[in-house]
């Protein structure tokens, strides 16, 4: 019991000097700081506004190097030298009967637009006939992509066809000789006849024409003109 009491007494003794050594207590480490308040509505459209802005000029900016390279191409495949490469016209024709309205045409060359035009009150429908691209092409292979939009136009037992739209989609691919003269004829026509269905029959084929050019003809050839509207 004697040895117990004289315990307490050293400890008692020696706790202040031990917390005196020890120093301050260490603060607690403090609490994180407040999360951001919540933007206000003004901000929000402020940044939806200006990622717009971005989307936008990021788009323009493909556009104009697509537009580019178009240009790039054009001039590449459809700028042949005008006295050694060869000559090629192309001619929309329209053979289709009176079920189907032509509403617009495109025209491409090698994947460069050379002619395009939707029908007003009757301008495209009516032309059986017509040039849509004259000049010259470098020697090789060339490709002709083609659309034609038709509607309806139905009458008597056929008058359901009338808001009908057809979309008849085509390529060809010719080869371009120096010094020939290649004339490629495209035409919509129906085909199947009266036993097909008419939903089958808008179709577009290629007439296609080869002549020896004369040199007097190759060095007075005009520069080949842009893309036609």
């Amino acid at each position: 019991m004697l040895r117990i009491d004289r315990l307490a007494l050293i400890l008692s003794a020696l706790l202040p000097a031990l917390a005196f050594a020890q120093g301050p207590a260490t603060p607690a480490p403090a609490e994180p700081a407040a999360a951001a308040a919540p933007q206000t509505a003004e901000e929000q459209n402020d940044l939806k506004v200006r990622t717009l802005e971005e989307r936008v000029s990021d788009l323009k900016e493909k556009i104009f190097r697509t537009k580019a390279r178009l240009m790039n191409l054009q001039e590449m495949v459809i700028g042949g030298d005008i006295t050694t490469g060869a000559k090629a016209v192309l001619v929309h024709r329209n053979e289709m009967g009176s079920s189907f309205y032509l509403e617009s045409v495109a025209y491409a060359l090698d994947g460069a637009p050379v002619y395009s035009k939707a029908d007003v009150n009757g301008d495209l429908e009516k032309r059986e006939e017509f040039e849509v691209f004259n000049g010259r092409v470098v020697p090789g292979n060339h490709q002709i992509s083609v659309q034609m939009v038709y509607r309806g136009h139905g009458f008597g037992v056929f008058s359901y066809l009338e808001g009908y739209k057809f979309k008849v989609q085509s390529a060809y691919t010719f080869n371009a000789e120096p010094g020939k003269a290649l004339t490629v004829k495209v035409v919509g026509f129906e085909k199947g006849g009266f036993t097909a269905e008419l939903k089958d029959r808008p179709a577009i084929r290629y007439d296609v024409d080869v002549q020896r050019e004369e040199p007097a003809a190759r060095a007075a050839a005009p520069a080949v003109e842009g893309a036609k509207k």
